[in-house]
C-alpha cells in the first residue's frame, strides 16, 4: 500500500526531532532497521552526484561541497554521525541505494510514480526545477518577449511544444545541449530552453558572463529525497520525512539558495511559507 504522510503528521514529526534526541527515536521502532544501521556505524552514507554545481561538486581540497551536501550534513549533524558523501550517478543511484551500498539519496531525483515503486522517495520534496530561458542580461523580461523569435532547445524535448503554441516563438531544435547553448552564444537565437537545474549549473560555472535566467521556470518537478523502499516505512524513513520537513519549515532551503547564489525559487517560498504556517498551528496546539 502505497504511504502518503499528511503534512500535519510530518510536522508533528519534524516538532518531535527538533525537541528530542536521536536516543528517543532509536528503540523499539527502530530495531534491527537501517536507522540503527547508521547510529551504531557512525556513518551516514549519502549518494550525491559528484559534478552537478551549486548542488554537489569536489571543492579545491576534493571534499564534496554544495547545495546537497549542506543537506546531507544537517542529517549526519541530527544522528550524531560522520558523513561520508558517495558519488552516484542518474543510472545508477537507485541501485547503488538497492545494494546497500548508500542509505540515502540526496542527488538530483526527481520524483516520479515509477520510482516510488523501487526506491522509498521522501515527502516532502526537498527542491524543484523546470524548463526556462538562458539569455543575454536585459534582451528578456519575460516569456512573452520570445513571441516570434528563435529559441534554441534540445530535439525530443516535450516542452518545445508549449514554447510554440503558448508562447509563439520559434523553436530551433539541436541534437545535443552543447550545439544549442553554441548557437545561443553566436546569436542564431534569443535564448536557450532548458531545466533551470542545468542552466543554474552553467551560470555557476563561470563560462556565461553577461547572460541570466530572466523568467521563472513553466511548471515545477519535484526533487526527493530517497532511502530503501523496505525502510520508508521504518524509522529511517519516517526520520528522514521529519528531516525533509524541518529542512522546509526553518527556512533552510531559502538559506542555501543565498549561500550557494542560485536564483530565488517561488516553490520553494511557497512550501517554506506553508510548512512554517503548520508548524506554528500545531506548536499552539491545534
Amino acid at each position: 500500500m502505497e504511504r502518503r504522510y499528511t503534512l500535519k503528521s510530518i510536522a508533528a514529526l519534524a516538532l518531535t526531532l527538533a525537541a528530542s534526541t536521536v536516543l528517543s527515536i532509536n528503540g523499539a521502532q527502530a530495531a534491527g532497521s537501517r536507522l540503527t544501521e547508521i547510529i551504531d556505524r557512525g556513518t551516514v552514507r549519502v549518494g550525491v552526484l559528484g559534478a552537478f554545481k551549486p548542488w554537489s561538486f569536489p571543492s579545491p581540497d576534493g571534499s564534496m561541497q554544495g547545495i546537497e551536501i549542506d543537506l546531507a550534513h544537517t542529517v549526519a549533524d541530527t544522528l550524531g554521525v560522520k558523513l561520508e558523501p558517495v558519488v552516484i550517478t542518474s543510472a545508477n543511484r537507485m541501485q547503488f541505494l538497492q545494494q546497500g551500498k548508500i542509505d540515502l539519496i540526496i542527488g538530483g531525483m526527481y520524483d516520479t510514480a515509477d520510482r516510488r515503486k523501487v526506491v522509498g522517495i521522501i515527502e516532502p520534496a526537498y527542491w524543484t526545477s523546470g524548463p526556462t530561458l538562458l539569455a543575454k542580461e536585459g534582451i528578456i523580461k519575460d516569456w512573452k518577449d520570445i513571441a516570434g523569435k528563435p529559441v534554441c532547445g534540445k530535439q525530443g524535448v516535450f516542452y518545445n511544444k508549449t514554447i510554440e503554441t503558448e508562447y509563439k516563438a520559434k523553436v530551433v531544435a539541436f541534437t545535443g545541449n552543447t550545439e544549442g547553448k553554441e548557437a545561443l552564444r553566436s546569436g542564431k537565437c534569443v535564448a536557450w530552453v532548458y531545466d533551470d537545474a542545468s542552466i543554474t549549473a552553467d551560470l555557476a560555472s563561470g563560462e556565461w558572463e553577461g547572460y541570466e535566467m530572466p523568467v521563472s521556470v513553466l511548471y515545477n518537478n519535484p526533487w526527493a529525497a530517497a532511502v530503501p523502499l523496505e525502510e520508508l516505512d521504518r524509522a529511517w524513513g519516517v526520520f528522514m520525512s521529519g528531516m525533509a520537513y524541518r529542512w522546509q519549515a526553518s527556512g533552510k532551503l531559502l538559506e542555501l539558495e543565498k549561500k550557494w547564489n542560485v536564483k530565488p525559487s517561488d516553490w520553494i517560498a511557497e512550501q517554506h511559507d506553508k510548512a512554517k504556517w503548520d508548524a506554528s498551528y500545531l506548536k499552539a496546539g491545534n
